[in-house]
């Protein structure tokens, strides 16, 4: 369904270890992990972090950031997944933020999410619209998109 069993053997293959920090998605992508039995030898932790004040607290996102972009962007995406790295005893921290619905705005429609990827190389980001596909699809298209990003990092060997 979300390839969370692949990543957790290709995971355990390259010797990665997994955190997540996430907003929108509510901790389902690392639920999505621990569901499989024996994950916990590759997956460190989640860091649920739906507030600002839990992003800046928990994951050292600055209050600049957030005031300068908003919850929902790139650069809060990319000190998300950074801060999940480097909190946690990770090799390989994904981040997620965005608006799964109802709602949005013009700037920030209904369906954004914004993605980070942080590895020992960096922190790469990028952003999807799902569109206005109703708040369930957009989560689930969320934590299927986070999967599929930690997975393509790891098979071009990443962490």
């Amino acid at each position: 369904m979300t390839g969370a069993a692949e990543l957790l053997d290709l995971a355990r293959g390259k010797g990665a270890i997994i955190a997540t920090a996430e907003s929108c998605s509510g901790g389902m992508i690392i639920a999505a992990l621990t569901d499989i039995a024996g994950s916990s030898d590759v997956v460190d932790r989640g860091f649920i972090t739906y507030s600002n004040a839990a992003k800046i607290e928990m994951l050292g996102v600055t209050s600049a950031t957030l005031e300068a972009h908003g919850a929902v962007s790139e650069q809060v995406a990319r000190e998300m997944a950074a801060g999940a790295l480097a909190r946690s005893g990770a090799t390989l921290a994904a981040s997620v933020t965005g608006i799964a619905g109802p709602g949005g705005s013009e700037h920030k429609p209904e369906g954004r999410v914004c993605f980070g990827l942080a590895t020992a190389r960096g922190v790469a980001t990028e952003t999807i619209e799902f569109g206005a596909i109703g708040r369930g699809r957009v989560r689930e298209a969320t934590v299927a998109h986070a999967i599929a990003m930690m997975r393509q990092a790891l098979e071009q060997d990443l962490p």
